[in-house]
């Protein structure tokens, strides 16, 4: 029993030796990159809920994915500052750019217009405010514009 064990060990380690021969100097690169494969940290189970994932639509024009971003600042810095309301209807605008990219860009307008009747007490607040509104407004005109929607006035 002991010498056939020894027999087998023998054998198995000549035969490493001879594919680490095989492999010549590349064997220590094949030996780093086995390495760092490694298991995931925990395998998912079959009863866990599959995390949500942020469905972009593909092809999105880039001045669209501008406003797109724009009225995403400006709908967190809304949130941050209590003002749910505005920012719902940013967020629904910006959703309806997705599907009916017309449509969602007169949304956005109308919510823009509220925007400017909003006045805040803190000073700094109101310029940030204004700052990310006039963002998302040149944002918008730009792809009004691409878009030949409505004729824009130049201030």
């Amino acid at each position: 029993m002991l010498p056939e064990l020894l027999v087998g060990f023998v054998v198995t380690l000549l035969m490493v030796a001879g594919i680490l021969i095989m492999l010549g100097p590349n064997a220590t690169r094949i030996i780093r990159r086995i390495r760092a494969i490694r298991r995931p940290a925990s395998v998912p189970s079959v009863f866990q809920a599959a995390k949500p994932r942020e469905v972009v639509p593909p092809g999105l024009n880039p001045k669209t994915q501008r406003v797109l971003v724009a009225a995403a600042r400006l709908t967190n810095w809304l949130r941050a500052h209590a003002q749910e309301d505005l920012s719902r209807e940013l967020r629904s605008a910006a959703g309806r750019i997705t599907s009916n990219e017309a449509a969602g860009l007169y949304a956005m307008q109308t919510v823009l217009r509220r925007l400017r009747s909003l006045t805040l007490d803190d000073r700094s607040a109101q310029d940030r405010l204004k700052e990310l509104t006039n963002e998302l407004r040149t944002a918008v005109q730009d792809r009004f514009e691409q878009l030949e929607l409505l004729p824009f006035r130049r201030p």
